[in-house]
């Protein structure tokens, strides 16, 4: 495995694991615990998890242009027949 698919996972199981403990243990920074775990899906993991999955990726080939279309419209002629 990659490090940065290691450090995603790692930063996953840590903010995941804080909300649980937040919601199960009765101490009175549970609340915090909670907030500090969705602070981290939000903060850390998910633009980690973006990176990973979009930095080999063009952003060209998602965007609707005149050539994408252009395409899109002759794959559905070809599917047609």
């Amino acid at each position: 495995m990659k490090p940065i698919h290691i450090i995603t996972l790692i930063a996953f199981i840590t903010s995941l694991g804080s909300i649980i403990c937040g919601l199960i243990l009765d101490v009175e920074y549970a609340k915090k615990l909670v907030g500090f775990g969705v602070l981290g899906l939000f903060l850390i993991v998910f633009p980690l998890f973006s990176y990973y999955r979009w930095k080999d990726k063009d952003v060209k080939d998602y965007m609707i242009t005149k050539e994408n279309l252009d395409k899109m419209r002759e794959n559905q002629k070809q599917n047609k027949i």
